[in-house]
């Protein structure tokens, strides 16, 4: 089945792309999410997100535990996960091993029967940041995304709004 991941840097047009691309597939579509609203600003982009999907989602807010909920909802219709660098940054805020939890996840899609579409961002482009948590975090991101693309079937990068097909 296909695992597609969309890739791209902050406003780049990547969430929208994989809306369109999970709605493709038969089915109701599943939205897993991996945000959570810890502030006032963050709540009200999940909200945008929301109005824009529109209501005809299943919708599962999943911080963490994204390889159980990739199994619970396999079989049903196409999932987007959106998106994995917050759950990156949330496995790191829990101090869990997200190497291992990358390697899992990698894993469990080699094994799904349903689309899994997933949005991650490009955060390796910039500077080399100030900072020994920036760093680690960007370099963690670079690989779990590289970890994640080897066993995508396909990998778009989504820049000003268009994709490119990369894989």
């Amino acid at each position: 089945m296909a695992i597609i991941l969309i890739t791209g840097g902050t406003r780049s047009g990547k969430s929208l792309r994989a809306e369109v691309r999970t709605r493709a597939f038969p089915e109701q579509p599943i939205y897993i999410a991996t945000a959570e609203a810890l502030d006032e600003e963050m709540g009200e982009r999940i909200a945008k997100h929301r109005a824009r999907r529109g209501k005809d989602w299943i919708e599962r807010e999943v911080p963490l535990d994204l390889v159980q909920a990739l199994i619970e909802t396999d079989g049903g219709g196409a999932r987007l996960v959106d998106c994995l660098t917050l759950w990156l940054s949330n496995l790191l805020h829990a101090e869990r091993n997200w190497s291992h939890e990358a390697s899992l996840l990698a894993d469990a899609l080699a094994r799904q029967r349903s689309p899994v579409i997933m949005v991650t961002n490009e955060v390796g482009l910039g500077i080399v940041p100030d900072n020994a948590l920036a760093r680690a975090f960007r370099d963690a991101a670079g690989i779990l995304n590289q970890t994640i693309a080897s066993v995508a079937d396909e990998v778009e990068f989504v820049v000003a709004g268009l994709p490119m097909k990369l894989k």
